[in-house]
């Protein structure tokens, strides 16, 4: 395939979305090979390159037609998508799915000891973020007025430094907001990890590579958590076991020869699989139970 026919996918080049990101692209079959300035991963089994780039440079790489596809935050694709609209332009990326990882939130936090009764508290604050468009919006939905000081990077310091009250910033475990002595009390956006694609129409062949693409990341996503279970049981206890296990279809129930009314029971469960259902299934009858992760699946 020509080098302008081939799937340009923009991932970020390094944080937290970085490696599940390129780990999804593996598990939907990629093999690829990175460059000496690291920042192209050329796919050696499909005609398919992974960019890695700045997570705020991927919308705007998507919407310009350089990559076709991009994994990026929710946080920056919605920063962006306010950002246009600011300036009288219409975002053209379009999102296409959210992924099953990255998630954290934007959310609003403030010194320890500093008071705070709700939204009204904030009126003529300094608000310290790198999100200024989404706090902006969230702000001027509750009707507060506050100064909004826009930072390219360590929000968490800026009430110490003296450059402003408090912070509105991404938040996942809350360790660092506990390490700079500050307390959420807002959630202002929740995010996770999502697909957006160019606008532009791509030829057939590219077309049918992306929606392969497509095929294969909601097979992989939909395994995410799932467990192949394997048992022995009575017939007569298929009804308990039916409702014990998590998340699960029609089970397939095969009869084992030789042993009169005993059946194998085969089935995936989309839920996680934990010891105490294990426990439960033993408790209704089965036996020889074998939990296996399902590493892809297509319906």
């Amino acid at each position: 395939m020509d080098k302008h026919e081939r799937l340009k996918v923009a991932v970020q080049k390094s944080g937290r979305l970085t490696e599940n990101s390129l780990d999804l692209l593996a598990r939907c079959g990629l093999k690829y090979t990175r460059g000496k300035d690291q920042l192209l991963c050329y796919g050696e089994n499909m005609p398919l390159d992974v960019l890695l780039v700045r997570d705020d440079d991927i919308p705007d790489l998507v919407q310009e037609d350089v990559c076709d596809l991009g994994i990026v935050g929710l946080n920056v694709v919605e920063e962006k998508r306010l950002g246009f609209l600011a300036r009288g332009r219409a975002p053209l990326f379009e999102q296409l799915q959210t992924l099953d990882y990255g998630r954290c939130r934007l959310s609003i936090a403030v010194p320890e000891k500093m008071p705070y009764s709700g939204p009204a508290s904030l009126a003529g604050k300094r608000i310290a973020t790198t999100y200024p468009n989404i706090l902006s919006k969230w702000l001027a939905d509750r009707g507060v007025r506050a100064e909004v000081v826009v930072l390219s990077g360590a929000v968490e310091i800026a009430p110490r430094l003296g450059r402003a009250d408090l912070i509105c910033d991404l938040v996942s475990t809350g360790g660092t907001l506990q390490a700079n002595s500050l307390r959420e009390v807002e959630k202002v956006f929740e995010s996770q990890a999502v697909l957006i694609r160019t606008p532009v129409p791509l030829p057939p062949e590219k077309e049918d590579w992306m929606r392969r693409m497509l095929v294969r990341i909601d097979g992989v996503q939909q395994v995410k958590e799932s467990k192949y279970i394997m048992l022995h049981a009575p017939r007569s206890a298929l009804p308990e076991i039916r409702r014990l296990l998590p998340g699960s279809e029609s089970p397939t129930v095969i009869p084992l020869d030789g042993l009169g009314d005993k059946v194998a029971v085969h089935a995936v469960c989309r839920e996680n699989v934990f010891w105490e259902t294990l426990e439960s299934l033993k408790g209704a009858g089965a036996s020889a139970v074998l939990v296996l992760p399902v590493e892809k699946m297509l319906a």
